[in-house]
């Protein structure tokens, strides 16, 4: 048997209505000449599901939780309660696409059956259709288990034959013998038996009366109470836009990115009249690949690592901006432990949507540092890649929202666009779509930069021209 970490068990533990601890991506595919349908559907996770044999069990807890739950065989496993069908209403909007998708990343998985869910939209504009994964957070480690998109999806469109064995449940154990097993453990790692015992404390002080509000973040346009409702919405833009803007004004297309959503935040709060001075700021946790020892590992050779961001906000120069961010970054490319874009974008499979599932692990196992917002950004491929021989176009991250924060963002790099997913609370932040547009707009104002050849931040006051 299988044991949660203590990290899952958390996860496992803290799920509820207004915080439901999952991830979820979204990709769009394009029609080919046999347009996917449920039933092929059906099939091609028969076919693939034995790579991923978590996604037929289930966490069962232990007795007197004397140890985190055990993975079990789910006797009862039913593939047609995991792949559901949605379609749009005629014509297939954007709008009503992210209207759906803020529906379904905020209902929450049934902690009784295997926890991920996949769901086939159809109806989408131009015959196209749409699939959104989702995952708990207890499930997708990106160690012992990846996301079921990066099994399902191929380099060519052309579907590989891959061996199927019937499978065939394993007996769950009876009560006595989960005790047994986890006394054993327990003597044999007694560290891990401390993180349970802290587990359990933890359980036991969410149970009693809060006092006051000490320690909570005051609200704020990024902090709020959750609410049981999401919302969600994607951008997508040209990957040269943040390539020319790196080439002209120095960094890396992660800092081009990040400053693009710093501009993109404070033009929002301008639209909603919030106090915006030189000095407003937010704490980011920026999930990052490194080499180094300490970090989240992954099945795909690299650590996963929290680094804590200063997202400058306050300052009206997009440029100056820019360079505040690159400056902030500038430790870590200097370290010698970040792993390197196309080194990421070229691993085997299309990993992305693992690896956002790590960074978001990341930053719940470091919400201790008080950040207020979540922001994971994964390069990709830069060629097409399938699924189910139906090319995909577009690939949008939705990253779970937990504690007090009401927006996190996702990007992703792809077949030479990035991809924002932003996911927001649904009464927090009714105008999600113009946070969407204010980002765009942000990135717009830094192309111009470059375009204009007035790019670079001012040194000092130059001397005017001297008439001829």
């Amino acid at each position: 048997m299988q044991r949660l970490s203590p990290l899952d068990a958390m996860f496992l533990q803290q799920d509820s209505p207004t915080v439901p601890r999952q991830i979820a991506s979204l990709a769009i595919l394009e029609p080919g000449e046999h347009p996917l349908d449920y039933d092929r559907l059906i099939h091609v996770i028969n076919e693939r599901i034995d790579l991923v044999p978590r996604y037929r069990q289930v966490p069962r807890t232990v007795p007197a939780s004397l140890g985190t739950p055990v993975w079990l065989d789910d006797e009862n496993f039913d593939i047609s309660l995991h792949v559901r069908r949605s379609a749009l209403p005629r014509p297939g909007t954007t709008a009503a696409l992210h209207e759906l998708v803020g529906r379904l990343i905020a209902r929450r998985l049934d902690l009784d059956r295997p926890l991920w869910e996949l769901y086939l939209i159809e109806g989408l504009s131009k015959g196209r259709v749409a699939l959104l994964f989702k995952a708990h957070q207890a499930l997708v480690d990106g160690s012992e288990t990846v996301d079921l998109a990066q099994v399902l999806l191929e380099e060519t469109a052309h579907q590989r034959d891959i061996p199927h064995e019937e499978w065939n449940p394993r007996s769950e154990p009876n009560a006595a013998g989960l005790v047994v097993g986890t006394l054993n453990r327990n003597l044999r790692h007694p560290g891990e038996a401390l993180r349970v015992a802290e587990l359990n404390l933890g359980r036991l002080a969410r149970r009693l009366p809060v006092i006051g509000a000490d320690g909570q973040p005051p609200n704020s346009v990024l902090s709020t109470e959750l609410s049981r409702h999401r919302r969600f919405a994607s951008l997508a833009a040209k990957l040269d836009d943040f390539r020319r803007v790196r080439e002209e004004h120095g960094g890396t297309v992660n800092d081009v990115i990040l400053a693009a959503i710093a501009g993109g935040i404070r033009g929002w709060m301008l639209t909603r009249a919030e106090p915006v001075t030189p000095k407003t700021s937010f704490r980011a946790m920026v999930p990052m690949s490194v080499v180094a020892e300490d970090g989240l590992p992954t099945s795909l050779g690299s650590k996963v690592r929290g680094h804590l961001l200063s997202l400058p906000v306050g300052e009206s120069n997009p440029v100056v901006r820019l360079h505040q961010v690159s400056y902030a970054l500038k430790d870590h490319r200097e370290t010698g432990s970040a792993v390197a874009a196309n080194k990421l974008a070229n691993l085997p499979g299309f990993a992305t949507s693992t690896f956002h599932a790590v960074g978001a692990r990341v930053a719940d196992a470091e919400a201790g540092r008080g950040h207020q917002i979540v922001i994971t950004n994964v390069p990709g491929p830069q060629d097409p890649v399938y699924m189910a021989g139906e090319a995909v176009s577009e690939v949008y991250p939705c990253i779970p929202l937990s504690g007090r924060r009401a927006i996190s963002i996702g990007v992703t790099s792809y077949n030479s666009k990035v991809f924002f997913g932003i996911v927001a609370d649904r009464e927090a932040v009714p105008d999600v779509e113009v946070l969407a547009q204010c980002i765009e707009d942000a990135l717009l104002e830094l192309v111009e930069s470059v375009e204009g050849r007035r790019g670079r931040a001012p040194r000092g006051r130059q001397r005017p021209a001297k008439k001829s």
